[in-house]
């Protein structure tokens, strides 16, 4: 038995530029093919491709679209016939309609251009007064795209993701303070690394994944801050969904953020956790069970997904501005610098000043001394007795006369 080959797919870009064209969000095409908005989107941005039966009813879809825009085209009046526009065109009491053949008639004496066809040659030599009614298609109309700074496409990307990214991280953590620092320092690394998060298929994903690594670190668990607990939320029913993920493995609650949280898919998830994707279902599955062995309301997991959502939309979790977001990240950015400039200066001058110091050759040490046998030690000088005393004194006092001189004589 051979497989049958996958429907071909067009580019990511023509997916997306096929359902604009077409009027339709991202929410409605997924109802259409059965998937959810976030599998759309993966899908349109190139991370994931679908497969199965997905594919064949996705690309069925675009080809339906793609043969409407077609239609849609073909359609409108050409441009480059003038026969075809208003202006020529025979009017409708000129009797033309009646000639299926479009015949050209005898010129005759009397001009009428407003209603003969054979002022038709002179009106191909006159420019339209008017332009063509009907809009360009959309790719030929679209201005040319407006080049942002880095900080202007970084301030959009933030006001874009960080309050969704800060209520899905305070259902990880379950601490206001804690969501809104990860969410800060996930931004911050990001404009650190901005060449690579522009260049990236999912920007707001890359800085979903920093922050959730951030706020799910064990070092957090030994901040003072993290020994006082933080009032819970004021629905009963929230407090108890909350304590519920919150004593689930970090793992399992970060699948089960992803998969029914956020919306996305099982490879998204496995791929953004780390894992394989059995793994990443085996956790998401482990999560479900203990959600719905306390909350037994939950078990559905579309009413899980309602849920989540209510529980992160109920708490006010502002974000900072993103100008002081990114201060914050640059100043921190120059500490680091100047402290590592210092410390390699440091380093630099203690390796200098031991090159200086040290000996320049090989110097060997001292031995210990030995006692020598046989030899009396050397006593010191001590008092000296009566005898030696006076002995000194009538040295020092009289005049010590030498041998005497002796002088030649002849004999």
């Amino acid at each position: 038995m051979t497989r049958r080959p996958a429907p071909p797919l067009p580019p990511p870009k023509a997916r997306r530029h096929l359902r604009e064209t077409a009027a339709l969000t991202q929410t409605q095409l997924a109802s259409r093919v059965g998937v959810t908005p976030g599998t759309v989107r993966a899908w349109e941005s190139g991370r994931t491709t679908p497969r199965g039966r997905k594919r064949e009813a996705y690309a069925k879809l675009l080809k339906t679209l793609a043969d409407e825009e077609t239609a849609r085209r073909t359609t409108r009046p050409p441009h480059a016939h003038p026969e075809s526009t208003p202006e020529t065109a025979p009017a409708p009491n000129s009797g033309s309609e009646s000639d299926p053949a479009r015949k050209p008639l005898p010129p005759e004496p009397g001009p009428a251009p407003e209603s003969g066809p054979e002022s038709g040659p002179k009106s191909t030599l006159e420019p339209a007064p008017e332009p063509e009614p009907g809009p360009e298609p959309v790719p030929e109309a679209r201005p040319a795209p407006v080049a942002l700074t880095p900080a202007q496409a970084f301030d959009a990307l933030y006001e874009f993701g960080a309050p969704a990214l800060v209520r899905q991280t305070y259902l990880l953590t379950g601490r206001r303070e804690q969501a809104r620092e990860a969410v800060e320092r996930a931004f911050q690394t990001a404009w650190e690394h901005w060449p690579e998060v522009a260049r990236d298929r999912d920007p707001v994903g890359w800085v979903r994944a920093t922050a959730y690594e951030y706020a799910l670190s064990p070092w957090q668990r030994l901040r003072p801050r993290h020994r006082h607990p933080e009032p819970p939320p004021a629905d009963p029913g929230d407090r108890t969904l909350l304590n519920t993920l919150l004593r689930l493995p970090p793992r399992h609650r970060r699948t089960l953020v992803l998969y029914d949280g956020v919306g996305l898919d099982l490879p998204e998830t496995a791929a953004e956790t780390e894992a394989s994707t059995p793994t990443a279902a085996n956790r998401l599955l482990r999560a479900r069970e203990a959600v719905a062995g306390r909350l037994p309301a939950l078990a559905d997991p579309q009413v899980l997904h309602r849920r989540l959502a209510e529980l992160a939309s109920n708490e006010r979790l502002g974000a900072a501005r993103p100008h002081a977001v990114r201060g914050d990240g640059e100043r921190r950015a120059r500490f680091w610098t100047r402290a590592a400039i210092a410390f390699t200066a440091a380093l630099i001058g203690t390796t200098a000043l031991t090159v200086r110091t040290a000996p320049t050759h090989y110097e060997p040490p001292v031995s210990p001394g030995q006692a020598v046998r046989g030899v009396p030690p050397r006593v010191a000088q001590g008092s000296l007795s009566d005898e030696e005393l006076e002995l000194r004194h009538k040295l020092r006092d009289q005049l010590q006369h030498g041998p005497e001189r002796l002088s030649p004589r002849l004999e």
